[in-house]
């Protein structure tokens, strides 16, 4: 019979931890997915991530549909262009899409680090939040995955996240507008 070492390690954590009442008294469980999406700092980083690629999307979008129409074109205008025109056309088509592709390409793994690097400062804050929640009532462990069952009296997911909305910037003073605002429009993937 083989046994992981995991297996064993959890095995021995959850003994030690059961076995001695003295050793954890107050265990504490936190949905951290949860705190990662629905707290405020996330979703100003949210906000502050499409500020910053919205207008490169937009850029993106804009590219996208010169190239359709210019495709509609040449193929419209195919019949009457002589073999070096046509060629030429083509290659332009060619070169204008390569230009596109590698736009979209960049797009996405500039958007891509600069998501992972605030998510990781999103987690340090996050983690940092759950050690002075723990501390500061007195938890002895805080669990957040491997966790397939716990009741609401452990779970501090809900007060966690009520502290991490009292540390959230506050909005700036709305300034009067003249209307509604328009919807935002939701980038397309390149």
């Amino acid at each position: 019979m083989q046994v992981s070492f995991r297996k064993v390690l959890l095995g021995s954590l959850a003994a030690l931890v059961l076995g001695s009442p003295a050793m954890a008294e107050k265990i504490g469980v936190v949905e951290y997915g949860r705190l990662i999406n629905d707290s405020p700092q996330a979703k100003v980083l949210s906000d502050a991530l499409e500020a910053e690629f919205n207008p490169r999307v937009q850029q993106l979008i804009s590219q996208e549909k010169a190239l359709k129409a210019k495709a509609e074109k040449l193929q419209k205008d195919a019949a009457t262009m002589t073999a070096d025109q046509r060629s030429k056309a083509d290659k332009d088509m060619r070169d204008a899409y390569r230009e596109y592709e590698r736009k979209g390409k960049e797009l996405k793994d500039d958007s891509e680090a600069k998501r992972n690097e605030e998510i990781a400062k999103l987690q340090r804050v996050i983690d940092n939040e759950i050690r002075e929640y723990a501390k500061a009532q007195n938890f002895d462990v805080v669990l957040m995955q491997g966790v397939i069952y716990a009741t609401p009296a452990v779970n501090i997911t809900d007060a966690v996240l009520q502290a991490l909305n009292a540390r959230a910037p506050k909005p700036a003073a709305a300034t009067p507008t003249s209307g509604a605002t328009a919807p935002k429009p939701q980038p397309k993937q390149p």
